[in-house]
């Protein structure tokens, strides 16, 4: 009869120590505080650069095995074969190769398919070098604009703002080229040859990533990656990158500074040793990345002296600064003195941006009012026929700087759907400050399929025709929802109430206050036209699938 296994507690960790027989294992307790967004793209800083290298898999097994303090998996019977995983710097070579690639292909067909529009069977005459001379041009321009520079490439929005700027400049470089060379270039040609080298090179990578982010998913062209720092924050940046594998990162080990106790693993993610094990552990495990997470003994001189040593091996380094829900185009370095400091922008909530949102919202939302005038009036129509009351609800709600103003809906209740609320209200399924209800019986059968597909939500088109909403932006609020905020809550009026934003393409009525809250804040604070443009895209695909509406 074996003996009990000796239970010690202290420093947050519980360890449990068994017979020799047996190996020993930690569980490490749950960790609460706010995760970082994205490591990558957002809050990290890249160091080093990176370039293709093979690492042995057998080797890489072996050391993880030992290192982990782990026992031997069996091993697998023979003539049964494992399909060899693609390293990450292989895959991320082809990603590149075939966006390159897309864009030059897409440039060429826009030319061609203008020309041929344009002249219509004729001879293109000098036109005819455009197909060729075009991609050579693109490829120019948007490589000048970085975005093929792996740190944009395949994740964030960065990518997508940097292919809209580089078209625009594509759009001024010919215009202007042509008024000083005073050349009759064919302005159909070149409208209609721009907007669709643009737009193809969006859908194509768009696809390409969606084909990476499902390789990655599968676990294939992962980048190992060790993580170090202090427990809390190592914890939590593990639990990132497991949750979120299609930002292509594979956490292989930890390394954590001196403790009272060593915990053998910590979320799953072995321990490799401490701050002086950092480049051991990447020889061992054949990392390609090294983040350090924000921690006071790592930085100054000791940060430098680790990139240092892993630029001779080839690896990365990309460090923490501790900095959550901010995105990338807020980040700038400004280095003083031989130290660089991360300078943080301010929201742009205010001055030439907004002015450029509030006229894209006001014009393409009147342009789509005038365009489903017909399916609004064959909704308000059947909403008056299959029920009694008006077709449309008004409701005040609060808008930018605490400004009221009513909202419009086509009515999906009864007309006396407000005095039975106080019936229902043990019923409710919402977050906690909304008030819903799965099959709510108030909901009229027409209703039932006008907020599935957000049908009912189209009259707030007025609103945007107005300036009082937003084609995107946070979730219009009551006032009593208002009355209740908190201070981080009132953040979400600095900006017009949007008909669709973040809640609406991440869970809808599934989210809880605080999801839907956390939500609101990072597009307030790190709003841009890309990230509407978007919002917008993927919105098209929420409402058709109709998921978290009801």
């Amino acid at each position: 009869m074996g003996h009990p296994p000796k239970v010690f507690k202290g420093a947050g960790l519980t360890v449990r120590f068994a017979p020799r027989s047996r190996r020993r294992t930690v569980a490490a307790p749950s960790l609460g505080s706010d995760l970082i967004r994205d490591c990558r793209f957002r809050g990290f800083v890249t160091m080093s650069a990176r370039a293709s290298r093979q690492h042995d898999e057998v080797q890489d097994e072996v050391g993880t095995a030992e290192l982990s303090l782990k026992e031997t998996a069996p091993t697998a019977p023979q003539g049964r074969q494992t399909a060899p995983r693609i390293d990450a710097r292989v895959m991320l070579a082809r990603y590149r190769r075939d966006v390159v690639l897309a864009d030059a292909l897409v440039a060429a067909l826009a030319a061609s398919l203008a020309i041929t529009l344009r002249f219509d069977g004729e001879a293109p005459g000098g036109w005819a070098w455009a197909p060729a001379a075009l991609p050579l041009i693109w490829l120019s321009i948007t490589g000048l604009h970085r975005t093929y520079e792996q740190r944009f490439l395949g994740d964030g929005t960065d990518e997508f703002e940097r292919v809209l700027r580089s078209g625009l400049v594509l759009f001024t470089s010919i215009a202007v080229s042509s008024f000083l060379m005073r050349s009759n270039l064919s302005r159909s040609v070149v409208v209609f040859a721009v907007p669709v080298t643009v737009l193809g090179s969006l859908a194509g990578r768009k696809l390409l990533r969606m084909r990476l982010h499902a390789a990655r998913a599968a676990g294939e062209g992962m980048e190992k990656t060790i993580v170090v720092g202090g427990g809390d924050g190592v914890a939590h940046l593990v639990q990132l990158l497991k949750s979120t594998p299609h930002r292509g990162m594979d956490p292989v080990g930890v390394c954590l500074p001196p403790l009272s106790v060593i915990p053998s693993e910590l979320n799953g993610v072995p321990v490799l040793g401490g701050p002086n094990d950092i480049l051991q552990a990447v020889d061992d495990t054949g990392a390609h990345v090294v983040a350090v997470v924000s921690h006071p003994d790592f930085w100054g001189h000791p940060l430098r002296k680790l990139a240092w040593a892993l630029e001779e091996r080839d690896v990365e380094l990309i460090v923490s600064p501790g900095i959550v829900e901010v995105a990338g185009p807020r980040l700038s370095i400004r280095p003083i003195a031989g130290l660089s400091l991360l300078h943080l922008e301010r929201p742009a909530a205010s001055g030439g941006q907004m002015l450029l949102k509030a006229g894209f919202d006001r014009s393409l939302g009147t342009l789509i009012l005038v365009l489903c005038s017909p399916l609004l009036l064959a909704i308000a129509a059947a909403v008056r026929l299959t029920s009694a009351g008006p077709a449309l609800f008004t409701q005040t709600r609060v808008g930018v700087g605490g400004r009221e103003f009513s909202i419009y809906k086509f009515r999906s209740m009864i007309p006396d759907a407000e005095r039975k609320l106080i019936d229902l209200a043990h019923h409710d399924d919402g977050n906690g400050v909304l008030f819903k209800i799965r099959g709510d019986p108030r909901v009229t059968r027409i209703g039932q399929y006008l907020r599935r597909y957000s049908l009912d939500e189209l009259p707030q088109l007025i609103n945007v025709a107005r300036g009082e909403m937003s084609l995107v932006g946070p979730r219009p609020p009551l006032p009593s929802e208002v009355a209740g905020y908190s201070d981080d809550a009132v953040r979400r009026l600095r900006v017009r109430p949007g008909m669709t934003g973040l809640w609406q393409v991440s869970g809808r009525s599934d989210l809880t206050w605080e999801q839907s809250l956390q939500l609101d804040l990072r597009y307030v604070d790190n709003w841009s036209m890309t990230l509407d443009l978007s919002i917008l895209w993927r919105t098209v695909h929420a409402v058709v699938r109709g998921s978290g509406a009801y």
